[in-house]
């Protein structure tokens, strides 16, 4: 075993004291940058679902709103992919390089954009860069750490998003008011070359990458392919739609798009159940706005709300751990899910109090919380050494191209409810709703066997 310098380590020894730590001075500051570079993810995420409608309105371009959540999204996957296999040809230093340029060119672009097109082209930069930045960020933790200390840093990831929802939307609302929504994108560049200056001199000090075989790159076009698709569903939405589950069909385990029972419908539950909560927080924030007048501020409170109760149903989900089979756990979190979304497509007919609204999200989250941690523990379990490596990314892009493509389908739903006079926000969440159904379905059937 060969710490970050390459020398060798060794894998026990008995005295704790000279255990590695992960904040010993050897990985204390390449830690501490990856982690801040999680959280300025985190940030931007939802600091962005806060002020998108401000951004939309003073943009003029409210026909983008849902395309301007699609496009990192999807060029994510091709950043994912890209990364991927750069990092296992040529090590993690260089995609890692190419992945903060993008992020930050494109949160630039974002700041400056002139136009809600122009906004979301640099959303394209960012989500290439983002795609591109998860990935690399797990191959130097196997490339930094030994391996007794690996599971520290991939737990520090998702703890970097508890910070963010508490306190990311009320920051970014508030940024928005004082300073303008461009400095929401800004700011979030000096967040990012900070945290990159931790990382760098760390990376001057890994030892010499091994190159792997080649990737095929047959992945790469069909993420491409299904990037560009998705981008294009409002121009050509029949059409788009079936180059997206084309490649789908190319990307992910046999079977995956019916849900066939066992890993496929593993993979289709994930895809699904993420599909249909985002979609419904793009738009949960701009939907408090306009039925209910909430400020920016107030309505951005929900999704704080939702990172806690997300965080608390992931928690509570590894506790019950064997108690609560993988799938059972996914039917359970699935239906908290549909649950939720049914109840906030319900609120806004009934046209109930906004914290009636605010509430059913959140039981969609708990949803989240106790379902999603289970399909990476079954993908997991359902996989060798000769196919762990096609299935996370499989995971991966199920989530984010389920994401896309169904987001990119309500703006093509918010858009044609709008012309028909039609309450729009109501279609959308209808569709939130409808996915997860189908999200529900494809968890009953993620057991290997059929229920006696």
């Amino acid at each position: 075993m060969r710490n970050l310098y390459g020398l060798a380590v060794p894998s026990t020894v008995s005295d704790p004291e000279s255990r590695p730590r992960l904040l010993s001075p050897t990985y204390a500051a390449i830690t501490i940058g990856m982690f801040a570079l999680s959280v300025v993810v985190a940030f931007e995420a939802l600091a962005v679902t806060t002020v998108m409608p401000t951004v939309a309105k003073d943009l003029d371009g409210l026909d983008l709103f849902a395309l301007a959540f699609a496009a990192p999204l999807a060029s994510g996957v091709v950043g994912m992919v890209a990364a991927g296999t750069w990092s296992d040809r040529r090590g993690p230093v260089a995609p890692l390089v190419a992945a903060l340029a993008f992020f930050s060119v494109g949160l630039v672009v974002c700041g400056t954009a002139p136009s809600m097109e122009v906004l979301v082209a640099g959303r394209v930069l960012q989500g290439l860069g983002g795609g591109a930045l998860a990935v690399v960020l797990y191959v130097l933790v196997g490339k930094v750490f030994p391996s007794e200390l690996q599971a520290a840093p991939f737990a520090s990831f998702a703890a970097a998003w508890v910070l963010p929802a508490l306190f990311g939307p009320a920051l970014a609302a508030y940024i928005a008011h004082a300073l303008g929504w461009r400095w929401v994108f800004l700011i979030a560049v000096a967040l990012t070359a900070a945290s990159a200056s931790l990382v760098a001199p760390s990376l001057r000090r890994l030892a010499p990458h091994q190159p792997g075989a080649p990737a095929p790159r047959s992945r790469l076009v069909w993420a491409l392919v299904a990037a560009v698709a998705v981008l294009a569903i409002d121009r050509i939405a029949v059409v788009a739609v079936v180059v997206v589950v084309v490649a789908l069909a190319k990307l992910l385990p046999a079977g995956s798009l019916l849900a066939r029972r066992g890993l496929p419908a593993v993979v289709a539950a994930r895809g699904l159940m993420s599909a249909s909560f985002f979609c419904a927080q793009a738009y949960i924030v701009f939907v408090l706005e306009e039925n209910w007048d909430l400020s920016p501020g107030i309505a951005g409170l929900v999704l704080s709300f939702v990172g806690i109760v997300w965080a608390a149903g992931s928690q509570v989900s590894a506790r019950v751990g064997d108690r609560v089979s993988d799938s059972a756990a996914m039917v359970w979190g699935n239906t908290l899910l549909l649950v939720g979304m049914a109840a906030l497509a319900g609120t806004i007919w009934a046209d109930l109090h906004p914290a009636v609204a605010m509430a059913a999200f959140v039981v969609a989250a708990a949803g989240m919380g106790f379902g999603y941690p289970r399909t990476g523990v079954a993908m997991l379990t359902a996989s060798s050494d000769s196919d762990r490596g096609f299935n996370s990314s499989a995971l991966a892009m199920a989530d984010s191209l389920g994401s896309a493509l169904t987001l990119s389908l309500a703006g093509v739903v918010y858009a044609a409810a709008t012309h028909a006079g039609r309450d729009p926000f109501l279609e959308v969440f209808a569709l939130a709703a409808a996915v997860g159904a189908l999200s529900v379905v494809s968890a009953v059937r993620t057991s290997a066997t059929r229920p006696a």
